[in-house]
């Protein structure tokens, strides 16, 4: 009786002790899986960190129509729709201005449209933009100049996004150089001569400035969204 009392003893304490190791292993695994993703928390933090929004998807604070057209650009559903005759809008909230900068948003374009996302630009209350830049949002108007150009300075002839779909367009400048991105990859990549003068009629120089959208024509429908602003050193 006495062998078979110690035997049991020794069972339970072995039985107890398989339960805490495997409370123990539970818990470590546990708190691993925490730290791994409490770290994956960190890094994406850290991934987005110094993005500043410029569209809240609900209305136009911050930004500005130009004094022509102005029912030309509508917020719907969340996007920045612009769709009538020639109306730009500009950002004019206090984040602005910016001279180095990473600029992103997603553009769908319906057939036939055309638009364009400028910078190093200001507020003109008519006609096309004459300060800054236009990168091109065209990819079936009937001007041959296709998204991603910087318009009438580095061109491209193919369409690299296709209408009814969304698509990230991206312009990147720092210093003299300006790198401009559709769905990743690189469509214009330019540095500005050293020498460069201000045109006549459009200046088309690299300074400083705000954005803004542009609506073309009346047959021209195109949305944004989600539109962010990295300030670069």
């Amino acid at each position: 009786m006495l062998r078979w009392f110690r035997f049991s003893v020794a069972l339970l304490s072995l039985v107890a002790l398989g339960c805490v190791t495997s409370d123990d292993n539970a818990t470590a695994d546990d708190n691993a899986t925490a730290d791994d993703n409490a770290t994956a928390n960190d890094n994406a933090t850290a991934n987005e960190e110094g993005w500043v929004s410029l569209f809240d998807g609900e209305s136009l604070n911050g930004w500005k129509k130009a004094m022509e057209n102005e029912e030309s650009w509508q917020v719907k559903d969340g996007d920045l729709v612009c769709k009538g005759p020639r109306c730009h809008l500009f950002y004019v909230g206090e984040e602005a201005p910016w001279k180095n900068f990473h600029f992103k948003a997603e553009v769908m374009t319906l057939p036939g449209s055309n638009s364009g996302i400028y910078f190093h630009t200001r507020y003109q209350e008519t006609g096309w933009p004459t300060v800054g830049h236009e990168s091109q949002v065209n990819n079936s108007h009937t001007d041959p100049v296709r998204t991603g150009s910087l318009y009438a300075v580095e061109l491209n002839k193919v369409a690299p996004a296709t209408d009814n779909q969304w698509f990230t367009q991206e312009v990147i400048v720092q210093g003299k150089h300006v790198l401009v991105k559709v769905d990743g990859r690189t469509i214009i990549d330019y540095t500005e001569p050293a020498d460069q003068q201000p045109g006549d009629s459009f200046e088309r120089v690299l300074n400083e400035g705000t954005f803004a959208f542009q609506a073309h024509d009346p047959d021209s429908e195109v949305h944004f969204r989600n539109v962010e602003v990295k300030r670069l050193p």
